[in-house]
């Protein structure tokens, strides 16, 4: 069955602006929310976008997005949660830094601090510091991922379990408004476990458009996290299920909370 009129206005409006809204559409095309979802599952299902909450983006997955490419993605908002990030780790304590390029721009304000012991599956994270003050770099061994300089599979696990580090960093490729926290890769979530198991104070850092993906591996839940590092507030549903997990939420505006936080 072909597509039809309304249908092709709706995915050429999903290509040019990156991601359409139900209700948006509903208003436009004069027709209930009822009929722009069905439009929306048609594409979807035919491969031609990808369903997000409320709306509809481009079928193409981050997972397929250049490595590079991902590093210009909201990359204002990482620079700033990278920021945010480095204040809740204090100078003279170890911390594990994964892989991701929110994370690198952790490990970019992480440079002034003194006395670390930073730990990472991640070549980026590595050339970033070295020659910074005072810190003991350790690469994780294994393979080497060359399309982004990532350190992946089984050895990199086991050399992870050998350490326990006063801090871990970890970004995701999606989360779920349910509280799931969630990657493309089995390989790179074996990783991320390990490396939360290994430490003692647990920070996610991740920009809100992790919200609008999906990815099928779960990471861990909001709750396994002590501190989750994004630029605007998640879903109400997403906050809830921190909240009662006991999981800090820190925004960029929460200039506040950081003055006063307790490590």
């Amino acid at each position: 069955m072909e597509l039809s009129d309304r249908q092709i206005d709706i995915l050429s409006r999903i290509n040019r602006d990156g991601r359409v809204d139900v209700d948006d559409l509903a208003g436009e095309f004069a027709v209930t929310t009822q009929t722009i979802r069905r439009d929306l599952n048609e594409l979807c299902t035919r491969g031609l976008a990808a369903r997000i909450h409320g709306g509809a983006m481009p079928a193409v997955s981050v997972s397929n997005v250049d490595y590079q490419q991902r590093r210009q993605l909201a990359s204002t908002e990482k620079e700033s949660i990278g920021r945010v990030a480095a204040q809740l780790i204090p100078d003279h304590c170890s911390v594990i830094l994964n892989i991701g390029t929110t994370v690198e721009q952790v490990a970019r304000a992480l440079y002034e601090h003194t006395g670390l012991v930073v730990i990472t599956n991640n070549i980026n994270v590595v050339s970033t510091l070295t020659g910074s003050r005072q810190k003991d770099l350790v690469l994780v061994g294994g393979t080497v991922r060359q399309s982004d300089g990532a350190i992946v599979g089984e050895d990199a696990v086991e050399f992870i379990s050998r350490y326990k580090a006063d801090f871990a960093c970890i970004g995701a490729s999606a989360m779920d408004e349910d509280g799931a926290v969630l990657d493309f890769d089995a390989r790179e979530v074996s990783v991320a476990r390990a490396i939360l198991k290994n430490a003692r104070t647990k920070i996610l850092v991740s920009d809100s458009l992790k919200f609008e993906r999906t990815a099928p591996v779960r990471i861990c839940d909001i709750g396994d996290i002590d501190y989750f590092v994004t630029d605007n507030e998640p879903p109400e549903s997403f906050r809830r299920v921190a909240e009662l997990r006991g999981t800090r939420i820190v925004t960029l505006s929460d200039a506040k909370f950081l003055e006063s936080v307790d490590l």
